[in-house]
């Protein structure tokens, strides 16, 4: 995760990673729509599902901490 959604995220409230535990991503999406005022590129979405994933799991199967591995 970059910078920039790291910032995104404390925007929107998720100020560390406990604060995503039991999140929804999709939830998460419509909310970062929402606040930039446009549709964001869906694979945001995808980055959501991978740290909600981080979060909600002590163990962690590799390739889901690709977001990119979290496509529809």
């Amino acid at each position: 995760m970059g910078k920039a959604t790291e910032q995104d995220l404390i925007e929107m409230g998720y100020t560390d990673i406990e604060s995503l535990r039991g999140q929804d991503p999709q939830s998460m999406y419509e909310q970062h729509c929402t606040l930039k005022g446009c549709r964001v590129d869906r694979c945001q979405l995808y980055v959501f599902r991978c740290a909600v994933y981080f979060a909600d799991n002590e163990i962690h199967e590799s390739e889901k901490l690709k977001w990119w591995n979290w496509k529809d």
